[in-house]
């Protein structure tokens, strides 16, 4: 795990050992962060489900001007802090240790708004629905903001009627779909 491109381009990324985080891979990180770059500059991004922080970290170093990160594993969590020091990037972040439902509660009482959302659920995760529906009741997605999803290729039955794909790539048995709320251009 590496930052690929930016201010911190190159640097290594502490990951938890063990099968509890699955972090994107770099072929995959990369390939999104050609999406999403015309984006990025001094964006609002939220990382939910953030890991190590790889994806977050990431869109800071490439210009976005914010990011909150959603970790309910106080060691993820612990890493995400470690990483961002390291990367020199933590003035420009916020990591919430606890579960997404009351975390995204929190930012929508502090009518936070993003412009990109991504989510990485562990595959298959019965959460990632209520994930997608929460994001899109709490109004946090800004208006014409994109929400990218990292899921199992075979996991697809997550995506409800507030949303509308706009992209889908895959990566083997990995698949990123790009969505925006129903009503809104992109």
């Amino acid at each position: 795990m590496r930052v690929i491109a930016g201010s911190a381009r190159g640097r290594r990324l502490k990951a938890r050992k063990g099968k509890i985080t699955r972090p994107t891979a770099d072929r995959v990180k990369e390939s999104v962060f050609n999406i999403l770059s015309p984006r990025l500059g001094g964006c609002s991004f939220l990382d939910i489900f953030a890991g190590n922080g790889g994806v977050g970290i990431e869109a800071l170093s490439r210009g976005a001007g914010r990011c909150v990160f959603i970790e309910k594993n106080s060691h993820c969590a612990a890493i995400i802090k470690e990483n961002l020091a390291m990367t020199g990037l933590s003035g420009k972040a916020r990591v919430m240790q606890r579960d997404f439902g009351p975390a995204l509660s929190e930012l929508a009482g502090e009518k936070e708004i993003f412009d990109i959302i991504f989510m990485d659920p562990p595959y298959h995760s019965e959460e990632l629905p209520e994930a997608v529906r929460q994001v899109a009741l709490l109004s946090l997605l800004a208006p014409g903001g994109l929400l990218a999803v990292e899921h199992h290729l075979r996991h697809n039955d997550w995506v409800c009627s507030d949303w509308r794909v706009v992209r889908e790539k895959e990566y083997g048995d990995t698949a990123v779909t790009f969505l925006t709320l129903s009503g809104n251009s992109v």
